[in-house]
């Protein structure tokens, strides 16, 4: 089996993606930014983001390095740039204004952004991933490992976003606004981790 594929970097790989991507805490975040959708929009959501982090994931897995050294971007500028837009979206979800009825036509689609990227296709994701071929030997069975891991980890986001309409159900309107607070306060801490974790490793650079 191991010369098919690398069973310890496949589990080590997803179990990583897991810890970062957070399948369970991408539920309230998802419920909040489609709060104003149909069940079925609420659905497509779930595809497209899924799709579009899997995407951006595959890209920079085996192109990123030379797509960050050809832009003369560091890994640190990536982590706090995205940092930044999940604090802006975090700001959002804490005031309610994610809420507020866009005209139609305008606006960003959320499964594209901030959904499926960065948050889940986020700086730490993307680096996790990159790391992840590095310290392989970048055999065939390293190879399918990650393959196997990377679709692993995103059916299991799909599933998590898929099922997020029977929550809403269960919570209500009044629920779901308490958890989009909640997933407001929780996105604001998670995109302050990113932006300290990437002043550090500058400065770490530096010195």
């Amino acid at each position: 089996m191991n010369e098919i594929i690398d069973l310890t970097l496949m589990s080590t790989t997803f179990f990583t993606l897991f810890v970062i991507m957070d399948p369970p805490g991408t539920v309230p975040v998802f419920l909040a930014l489609t709060s104003t959708m149909t069940a079925r929009q609420r659905r497509t959501a779930a595809r497209q983001a899924t799709a579009v982090a899997f995407g951006v994931i595959l890209v920079f897995t085996l192109f990123g390095q030379y797509i960050l050294s050809f832009l003369h971007i560091s890994v640190p500028a990536l982590q706090l740039s995205g940092g930044l837009l999940l604090l802006l979206v975090a700001m959002e979800l804490l005031t309610g204004k994610s809420e507020e009825p866009r005209p139609s036509g305008s606006g960003v689609n959320v499964a594209l952004v901030p959904l499926g990227t960065p948050l889940l296709a986020g700086p730490g994701a993307i680096v996790a991933a990159m790391l992840a071929v590095q310290e392989s030997d970048r055999s065939l069975p390293a190879w399918t490992a990650i393959a196997v891991a990377l679709v692993a980890i995103h059916v299991v986001l799909w599933l998590s976003m898929r099922f997020a309409g029977v929550i809403h159900r269960v919570l209500g309107d009044g629920g779901t606004t308490l958890v989009t607070r909640l997933a407001g306060l929780l996105l604001a801490a998670i995109a302050v981790q990113l932006m300290a974790d990437a002043v550090f490793a500058f400065i770490e650079q530096r010195f």
